[in-house]
């Protein structure tokens, strides 16, 4: 494949928040993905701490809001993400709801047992699916629950081509039985997990991008660091068109004993 592709680490974060803010979502979802992840989880208490975790412009954010009673801390590393998700609590008037934090999900602001339920749509990966179980453990009481979705492998003897691009975007990629796997071992029980379907990739995150691009691309002035942003995002657009079979979003539901 290519090393004309750049992947998305080596590019500044500043560039990749001037395109993605253009979009709603920052990766493969929906509001019923959400509700349905959201409904493997029992008990939460009747006022809850809930944690969203790279919680980008807020999509899952306001699906939580909407379906648990929760007072929820949205946090992401980048500012043009949370502010979009500040004019969205504002406009719901959802204020005394959700509170909004910049701040990087290695260096948490919470206490040891504070939280009933830690959610990370589509993040994990800023810290990697192992790094991120064991880290952020400590922070959930008991018997409370922890719901990531994850990039994992959906079938065996993946062609080279796809395994290559997964090699150089995220090595941590692997099958949803040793991801289940890794919950375990970091001090879970693992309640669900379910695959994401394709319109979660293609509707809800592939299909806004071209007009992200052509505006994305203006603002830019065509710059080289933009236009290969633009070829980067193409290039992952046609991967999943051509291999999806292979791989997609994984949601992965666990417990902490």
């Amino acid at each position: 494949m290519s090393k004309d592709i750049q992947y998305i680490h080596e590019f500044d974060f500043s560039l990749i928040s001037s395109f993605f803010k253009r979009i709603d979502r920052q990766g493969p979802g929906s509001p019923q993905v959400t509700k349905r992840a959201l409904s493997f989880i029992d008990n939460l208490p009747v006022v809850s701490r809930i944690a969203d975790i790279g919680c980008g412009s807020g999509g899952q954010t306001i699906t939580l809001a909407e379906n648990a009673e929760a007072h929820i801390t949205a946090l992401d590393l980048l500012p043009d993400f949370v502010a979009k998700l500040n004019g969205k609590i504002k406009d719901l008037k959802l204020e005394n709801r959700i509170e909004t934090i910049e701040g990087s999900m290695a260096a948490l602001p919470f206490s040891d047992g504070e939280l009933d339920l830690i959610w990370a749509e589509g993040s994990i990966y800023n810290i990697g699916f192992e790094k991120g179980l064991c880290e952020w453990h400590r922070f959930l009481k008991d018997h409370c629950y922890i719901a990531v979705s994850e990039a994992s492998w959906l079938r065996d003897n993946q062609p080279a081509e796809i395994q290559e691009f997964w090699q150089n975007d995220y090595p941590d990629i692997d099958t949803v039985s040793n991801k289940v796997k890794i919950m375990e071992k970091a001090g879970y029980v693992p309640v669900a997990h379910f695959v994401l379907p394709e319109d979660s990739w293609i509707k809800n995150f592939y299909e806004p991008m071209p007009p992200a691009m052509e505006s994305f691309l203006k603002e830019h002035d065509y710059s080289i660091g933009a236009k290969e942003f633009v070829k980067l995002m193409q290039h992952e657009i046609d991967m999943y068109m051509k291999y999806k079979e292979y791989y997609g979003y994984v949601f992965y539901i666990g417990k902490k004993i």
